[in-house]
């Protein structure tokens, strides 16, 4: 599976694309951070964005995006920017057809260190141990992206797992339903012996 993570920033945006399989160390396929000035107009900023997006989607052809689930800060500001950015992201996403999943950052944290109360370096120390890198990618929204595809591959792999097997169980229930109610209809009636 091939995941493009996404740490959305509208002044720093993270991106990171992994290939990995549950019980398998991914493998790094690229990672960058795309900056907007802050000087411009927000609307271009954001297409700035966009174009980043779907550069990077037909670029690496991702099979699902991972984007971080936006959570209120201190700073309404960076707050509003984040979530505007990642609403970009995932109307990038749903225009080339591809899922999208959102990972808290606390649930990434844990996936990448074991704790959901990581800091920065210590999610940047398991990017670079996981994906055996020579160096923790710069800056920190690097690291924060990778992590994404990463928690993705190992959370979101097995979680798909489990709602394709609930929808083939759903399947096969209806299947054994309708095959059933067919049968019912197609046996003659005995007379005497209504059912």
């Amino acid at each position: 599976m091939r995941v493009l993570g996404i740490d959305p920033g509208l002044t720093r945006c993270g991106f990171g694309v992994v290939d990995g399989t549950l019980g398998r160390n991914p493998e790094l396929v690229a990672v960058d951070v795309v900056r907007t000035d802050t000087g411009t107009d927000t609307a271009y900023r954001l297409l700035r964005l966009e174009r980043a997006f779907d550069e990077w989607i037909t670029q690496h052809q991702p099979d699902v995006v991972a984007v971080e689930r936006v959570f209120a800060q201190h700073n309404v500001q960076t707050v509003m920017g984040t979530a505007q950015a990642a609403g970009v992201a995932m109307l990038v996403a749903a225009r080339h057809g591809l899922p999208v999943a959102l990972h808290t950052p606390s649930e990434v944290k844990a996936a990448i260190t074991g704790s959901g109360r990581a800091d920065k370096a210590q999610v940047g120390a398991m990017v670079t141990r996981v994906l055996r890198l020579a160096a923790t990618p710069k800056p920190a929204d690097a690291a924060d992206a990778l992590a994404l595809a990463i928690c993705h591959v190992w959370r979101g792999a097995a979680s798909d797992r489990l709602v394709r097997a609930e929808q083939a169980a759903t399947e096969q229930a209806a299947r054994q339903r309708r095959a059933y109610a067919l049968a019912r209809r197609r046996t003659p009636s005995v007379p005497g012996h209504e059912a």
